[in-house]
Parts: C-alpha cells; structure tokens; sequence
C-alpha cells in the first residue's frame, strides 16, 4: 500500500489533484519533477525525479535524510544528529535517519524557466506516518485551525521588496568554497532614490518584466511592480489570499525570482540589509484582517463612523502588540534584519500602532464601510519563512481576541509616542520569545526550543567573527 493510503493523508481535493498530476506528468511532456518543502528558514530543499519515478512518487513519497532540519544559514548541522534522539530528543531523528516528503499534489506547477520540468511542495513525515514536528508548513496550517475554531479565517496580501543587481563575476576558486562560500561580486541596475519614477521604472524594464513572465505564468497572483526607494531594489504586490496560500507562493516568488535572475546574468536578494554602498533596507510588509467563517465578511470593519477598527479587530492587533517583541523572531530571523529598526526610516522601532501611519509597526487602514480594512505590519524582513512569519501572527492576535486585549490610541506619533521599543538584535528577540507563553503554547514548546537552538548557533558563529568595525575602531588605536 501506498504511504498516503497506508496513513490516509490525502483529502479527497489532494486525491484527485493527484490523479490529474499523474496524467499531466505521463503525457510527455514533463521529463523531470523537482520535490521540494520548505526547510526551517523557509529555504526550499529536496530532490528531482524523472517523470516515470515522480507518478510513483506522488503516493509513495521520496526519502531524505533528518539532518536537513539540523542546519543553520550556512547549512551547518548545529544538533548531535548521531545521538540518541538526534539530538532533538525524538525517536526517528537519530544518525541522519530518513523522513518521507509527501507531495501535496495542489501545489503542482511547471516551472517556466526550466524546460519540461515540473515543481511540487512536499510535507515530510516519519516512517510510521507521524507529521514531523519542525515542519514549518504544518506551524502554519496547526496556527489557521486554531483561528477558524473560534469562528475566524485570516486574509493575508504581500508587499515583499528585494534587490537585483547585475552579476559581475562569482568566485569559484577551491578557496572561496566554504559554509558559507564567497558571495558573488555585483554592480547595481539603477542608482535609486527616484522612488516610483515611470524613467526609472523603463530604465529597469527588462529585468522587472523577466521576473512578472515567470511568476505569473506560475499563477501566483501579482497585484503590482514597482520601483522602490533605494538603488537596485524592487517591490512586487500580491492579492489577498489565505495565510497557507500566501506562504507557499512566497516561498516560490523567492526562489523563483532568485534562479530567473541567476539564468540571466543577474543576482537577486531576499537579505534585508546588503552591505553595498548607499544601498537600502528591503522590508517585508504583511497585510491582514479578518474573516467571518460564517458569511465570509470582514470582521475588522467597524460599524461605527470614526471607529478605525471593529471591536474585534482592535483586539487582534492588541495581541500584535502584546506579542510584539517576541514574534519578531519569526518576522525578523536574520542578524542583519535587526539593522532595519531605525527610527524616521520609514520602518519600525517600536511597537507601537497608528491610522495610516507608515511609521508605526502596525499601520491600520480602512474604516466603516470599507470591506478592505486591515492591518499591515510592516516589521518583517523579506528573508523571514513566510510559514512562521504568519503563524506568529495569527497566534499572537488570536491571544489578543481571548482575552479582549485593548491596543491603546493611535499614535501621531510613532517615532516619538512612548511605546516598548523592538528588539535591537536577534539575540534580544530570542530571549523575548523563550519567555513568552503565548507563543509557545501556540507553536509548541518544542518547536520554539528547536528553533531557538538553530538561530542561537548563527549567533554564536558570528560572534566568533572579527568584522570590519572592530579592525577600523581597534587595530591603530591599540
């Protein structure tokens, strides 16, 4: 019997999903399939079949090995993965033991930059059917059922910025391999500060329509492009969707963007802050509001003229902000992200809300009589797993609903208004999250201990380093 019949892990949708990826791949045209899941840091990892192996693989699933969700940025296994329990302390995960990805055969795409190829999402699970727990994409989908249980679904839309630049040469000396290896040296495709600007948005074109053909031809549902503020940086929009919905196509829109790019001549980059001179930070703005499960309407819009927020709605975002320095753990999960956080920046830094205020963490916009009210958090870092990033949300205003948490007034002020300051560096908003109950109820006392853990080695690597500004400030002083 097959893996997905032996644990019935299909819904009748992913079962005829199936049988029509089957006939689609057996038609010919398609040659290869690339099984993929989301990793930890929302990384996609996994393996690529030919097409007669894929249709068996479709109910069968493909084996990998446990040390996949052992690694840190730099693909550096940080567990004893040859101890007992894999140093996870959880029977399965023991000496680079294997877990079977199982497709979801509705994630199904052809991938139009790599000819006759096709493209699946994947769940992973042990060998007796149990889900694995470090499952970003399970996070996620646990965090909605829990919101739908209290008679609420999320609608979540994106505004993801990133930079392209021209690709001047990649270093590929043995000497510049390594974990990680030697970055690529690049030159910028336009100098920037002409935000929204029609010449500059021509000057551009090329590449911006290279990567429009491609994700739109992967369906993913792209609202708007445009220029944004600093030299070689980028902005795609995309329609609201359900939280699982926006999380996958984000992890697609990453890697597809990254590898349309790479094809062409070009390196494009998630990273928040490059170090290039005069170059930007890319934030990773999250728009949400709520639904009703019972008739489908916004449940953030307030009946009342004035009211920036329903009654419900103003809970959730008290629980945004009750959670705030915690989440950003999951919104902001790289040490360079921290880097954003300055005040008059157009980005955060504090927790703090405000009516159509692109100062504040969470901007509400909206109003009596518009069905588009919501709440943008503008906290995220583009590199952040889309899975956890919303699954931190959700958890957090669900808390908010609970116990009725009051978010306080909006403030005129953001950068000036006393409110909890964000955290200054990944390693304050890990303390933050160790602590915070809420969080790791909702996400699993396990989950948090596991992810703490990973991020933790980053940070003790780093640490470990000697930058640029320690041999400026020290080596001729001393």
């Amino acid at each position: 019997m097959a893996f997905v019949d032996k644990f019935g892990l299909w819904t009748d949708a992913q079962a005829r999903a199936a049988d029509e990826v089957a006939h689609r791949i057996g038609a010919g045209d398609i040659e290869v399939v690339r099984f993929s899941f989301p990793d930890q840091h929302g990384v996609l990892r996994g393996k690529t079949l030919v097409a007669s192996e894929a249709i068996k693989a479709l109910r069968s699933g493909l084996n990998v090995t446990t040390t996949l969700f052992a690694k840190d940025t730099s693909h550096r296994t940080v567990f004893p993965v040859f101890q007992s329990g894999g140093g996870f302390d959880i029977p399965g995960m023991q000496g680079g033991a294997d877990v079977t990805l199982i497709p979801d055969p509705t994630t199904f795409k052809v991938l139009p930059w790599a000819p006759n190829t096709g493209w699946v999402l994947c769940d992973p699970y042990f060998q007796d059917g149990r889900a694995v727990p470090f499952a970003t994409r399970r996070q996620l989908r646990n965090a909605e059922q829990q919101l739908e249980a209290q008679g609420y679904r999320l609608l979540t839309g994106l505004e993801v910025e990133f930079h392209v630049f021209k690709l001047l040469g990649e270093h590929m000396s043995p000497d510049d391999a390594g974990q990680p290896g030697e970055p690529p040296d690049v030159g910028l495709l336009s100098h920037g500060y002409q935000f929204l600007t029609e010449s500059r948005y021509d000057a551009t074109d090329t590449v911006i329509e290279l990567i429009r053909k491609n994700v739109q031809q992967l369906g993913l549902p792209v609202r708007s492009l445009e220029i944004e503020f600093g030299p070689s940086q980028f902005e795609f929009t995309f329609a609201p969707a359900s939280p699982s919905e926006t999380a996958d196509a984000m992890v697609l829109f990453r890697s597809a963007v990254k590898q349309v790019c790479k094809r062409h001549g070009y390196h494009a980059t998630f990273m928040c802050r490059p170090k290039i001179l005069n170059v930007v930070s890319s934030g990773w703005h999250l728009h949400q509001s709520l639904v009703r499960v019972q008739d489908g309407t916004n449940a953030m819009m307030p009946e009342r003229a004035g009211d920036d927020l329903s009654v419900v709605g103003r809970h959730y975002l008290g629980g945004l902000l009750q959670h705030a320095c915690a989440a950003t753990a999951f919104s902001t999960p790289t040490i360079n992200g921290y880097k954003r956080f300055r005040a008059y920046s157009l980005a955060p830094d504090r927790a703090i809300w405000a009516r159509d205020n692109r100062g504040a963490m969470l901007r509400v916009l909206g109003g009596a009589g518009d069905p588009a009210t919501r709440i943008e958090n503008r906290v995220g870092e583009p590199a952040a797993n889309p899975y956890l990033y919303l699954a931190s949300q959700i958890v957090s205003g669900l808390d908010g609903i609970r116990r009725q948490l009051d978010p306080g007034p909006s403030a005129d002020s953001p950068y000036e208004t006393p409110a909890p300051y964000l955290p200054k560096t990944l390693d304050e908003a890990l303390e933050c999250l160790r602590h915070d109950d809420v969080l790791r109820e909702g996400m699993g006392n396990g989950f948090v201990d596991y992810f703490c853990h990973i991020k933790q080695a980053e940070i003790d690597r780093f640490n470990l380093e000697v930058s640029d500004w320690e041999q400026r400030e020290y080596f001729d002083t001393f």
